[in-house]
């Protein structure tokens, strides 16, 4: 009777066991032959970001949903690969797919728990989930999850299975992949990661929110310390390596977008230009854009541009508060940061709400959890505002929210994010590769390019051109112009009556072509103007690279008054700077893929070896031997600071001081500054180009130039020297005996203040 009750029971569960395993079977052939091809894990391809990196191979951007970074398994390291083990599947090479050992255990632990404590997934499953399944917890789902894993098994090796795992999986903060968080979380490559870092890494993939070292550090430590003990409980590791693993202080990056300098703007012209040929596939084929961007010439661009419009801004005046939020009485941490969500830090000018504010003290919150407190001379740049007597749309006060930054006192001051704005661009003249590009103040606040996008009136800094367009006319250095007052009917002009004036207000009446240049005469380039023809002046400042339609023909183009880019003057300038040659600025030197394939390289074109000509080289010569005057005795002779003789440039000041610039170059490097309101309005009387632009490029040159060794300027053919003054041959004054090469001395000596023209010259007074 006994033995009749016990096999009931026993029978009753081998045929449910056969039941159910006929059921499994019939299901696994039904589902089967649905099961997705592997065709996508055999030519794996994952979705690799568009990076853009510097001349150097410096990561300078990086555009894409998912940020990834693919690693041969051969090139991941051992002690990885055994904390993955440890962390997710210790039986991976003893299983065929799935791990029915790792599963009993499972289910055991959890009907001890009396409930889901353990999962049972092994890599293998994990792999067919991320490629080809969603994560929703059903049993269909589960039984594909197990087919899929045995298929993958039947077609690939453990190694490669591994690979895909190591390169697909999810690890937190847009990371997929191994390679890519150990960039993002610690900033190193996996090879250089201790197997602290590496414990924490592979702990990730259980749970990437719950164990994010950035947001939940805590948690973060308890799995990795999980990790380091099931990797001892393996001997996979000593004692002594799980202890000071333990120990080890981990520096987690806060900040997300770490690259080797700021360029945005010329980060985001990359992305441009490769959406325009690849379109969305730009963004997962893993391209690699290598630019022509110096990593030291960007930080000094920037520092520059900075500098320069900060130091403009603080001399026209605190504003006033930028804002205003309510601040309830004992208000939250929490919001105090939510008053400070749509105001961004500008680097080290940090956004901060103020919570306590007197004309002695200002006490303000800074996002990340402190309290700063200004005093004395920090609070001296708007002293005023924090009167009861300000403004109350202005005047600093509860629920303001100002700009903080950390002086070199240490001490925090209160300053403000410029209304004004700014450019600089630099390019090596020889091949026109843009080796420094800063398009504005900060990106974060204005993606607008001012270096490729703002189209600005150029004044003075646009006169070589015209001067050289004169040269080419038989006008010669030494020609002598007059220096007097003019007006033109409006018949003439083709609009108002104008009655152009110098930049002063005087006159100095005749001097030559070199004088007025370095002193920026208007009447002078007004002058020569109407002797070339404004519709000559037109065409021949296209050879420059200027759209003619910029630059209408009528005689105030003399003045600069058309409109051109901080880019197209560098351009115009690099032909004084090469001798002659046009050559076109570009930043992109090569494009690789994601398989190493090289699919565009710059083409080499230098001046001098295959660059089109744009005007003679001797013109090119006699304008940078003018040009170098400007800086050595004119309106940039600030520039003489930097200590070298090999500086050549020109200043430029719009009508009623709307855009200030400066342009200018050696031999190997051109550059060209430009600040301006971006609605524009006057910077304010005396803000000039010298005042406003020039001390910009000074500091970017004295970066960019250190340790670069003087280049002189050598004539070319067909020059000649007579009387201290440099001429084409052909326009040299006859009856002068003259070396047609004996430059050097007319070149290195100082001149007066002004030269005695030559006889010829002088019968080209009008």
């Amino acid at each position: 009777m006994f033995v009749r009750w016990l096999i009931y029971p026993l029978l009753l569960v081998v045929v449910g066991v056969f039941a159910t395993a006929i059921l499994v079977a019939f299901a696994a052939a039904m589902i089967w032959p649905t099961l997705p091809s592997l065709e996508t894990l055999a030519d794996y391809r994952p979705k690799i970001p568009l990076r853009v990196y510097s001349a150097d191979e410096k990561l300078i951007g990086e555009f894409g949903e998912e940020r990834r970074s693919f690693v041969a398994i051969k090139d991941v390291p051992k002690t990885l690969v055994d904390a993955i083990l440890a962390a997710e599947d210790e039986r991976y090479f003893r299983h065929k797919g799935v791990d029915y050992v790792g599963i009993g255990r499972a289910a055991l632990a959890n009907l001890s728990s009396a409930g889901v404590r353990q999962g049972a997934s092994t890599i293998t499953m994990q792999v067919a989930r991320n490629f080809f399944l969603s994560r929703e917890k059903t049993l269909n789902r589960k039984i594909n999850e197990i087919l899929l894993a045995f298929k993958i098994e039947a077609s690939l090796s453990k190694q490669q299975i591994l690979e895909l795992y190591v390169n697909q999986i999810y690890l937190g903060q847009r990371a997929y992949g191994f390679a890519s968080a150990a960039r993002i979380y610690y900033g190193r490559p996996l090879d250089r990661l201790t197997l602290a870092e590496t414990a924490m890494l592979a702990g990730l993939p259980k749970a990437p929110s719950s164990f994010n070292p950035v947001a939940n550090p805590a948690r973060a430590k308890l799995r990795q310390q999980y990790v380091l003990r099931r990797m001892r409980e393996m001997n996979l590791i000593s004692a002594e390596q799980q202890s000071e693993a333990d120990q080890q202080q981990l520096v987690i990056k806060n900040e997300l977008n770490e690259f080797a300098t700021r360029a945005e703007y010329v980060a985001e012209m990359v992305r441009q230009a490769m959406y325009e040929r690849y379109r969305e596939d730009a963004y997962a084929m893993g391209l690699r854009v290598y630019t022509t961007l110096q990593i030291d010439h960007q930080n000094a661009a920037n520092a520059a541009l900075r500098a320069g419009l900060l130091a403009y801004d603080r001399r026209h005046g605190y504003r006033g508060a930028e804002a205003f939020v309510e601040l309830r009485p004992g208000a939250s941490e929490e919001a105090l940061e939510e008053a400070l969500q749509n105001y961004p830090d500008s680097e080290d000018i940090r956004a901060a709400v103020v919570t306590e504010a007197s004309p002695r003290r200002v006490t303000a919150y800074r996002r990340g959890g402190e309290y700063v407190e200004i005093t004395d001379a920090g609070l001296r740049f708007a002293a005023r505002f924090l009167l009861d007597s300000a403004n109350p749309n202005q005047r600093i006060r509860r629920g303001a929210i100002i700009r903080v930054q950390r002086a070199d006192d240490k001490r925090w001051h209160i300053t403000q994010i410029p209304a004004v704005e700014g450019a600089l661009v630099s390019a090596d003249p020889r091949d026109g590769a843009i080796r420094a590009l800063a398009g504005g103040f900060d990106f974060a606040q204005s993606q607008y390019n001012h270096v490729t996008q703002a189209l600005r009136q150029p004044g003075s800094s646009f006169k070589p051109f015209v001067y050289s367009a004169a040269l080419e006319k038989g006008f010669t250095a030494a020609s002598i112009i007059n220096d007097e007052p003019l007006q033109f009917s409006a018949a003439q002009t083709g609009g108002k009556r104008w009655e152009p004036k110098n930049y002063d207000g005087t006159y100095d009446g005749p001097m030559t072509m070199r004088q007025a240049l370095a002193r920026s005469k208007n009447l002078v380039s007004v002058r020569l103007i109407q002797a070339i023809s404004p519709r000559y002046a037109q065409d021949y400042v296209t050879r420059f690279g200027f759209d003619a339609k910029q630059h209408p023909p009528y005689l105030t183009m003399a003045l600069g008054a058309g409109s051109a880019t901080p880019l197209q003057l560098t351009a115009g300038y690099s032909v004084f700077a090469n001798g002659g040659f046009r050559v076109k600025p570009y930043f992109i030197q090569r494009i690789v893929d994601g398989r190493g394939t090289v699919l565009f390289e710059q083409p080499n074109v230098r001046a001098g070896i295959n660059a089109e000509r744009a005007i003679d080289e001797r013109n090119a010569y006699v304008m940078t031997s003018m040009m170098r005057d400007v800086v050595r005795h004119g309106t940039a002779t600030a520039a003489m600071s930097l200590g070298r003789g090999d500086l050549a440039g020109k200043t430029g000041t719009t009508n009623d001081f709307l855009d200030a610039w400066f342009g200018g170059f050696n031999a190997n490097l051109v550059a060209v500054a430009w600040v301006g309101f971006d609605q524009p309005k006057s910077l304010g009387r005396h803000e000039t180009g010298g005042n406003v632009a020039l001390p910009i490029w000074i500091r970017y040159m004295r970066v960019a130039l250190k340790g670069a060794p003087e280049t002189p300027l050598q004539a070319p053919k067909g020059v000649v020297n007579a009387g201290g003054e440099v001429y084409m041959q052909e326009f040299a004054p006859r009856g002068n005996d003259n070396n047609a090469n004996d430059t050097a001395a007319a070149e290195s000596a100082p001149r007066a203040p002004a030269p005695a023209a030559p006889e010829a010259a002088r019968n080209q007074l009008f």
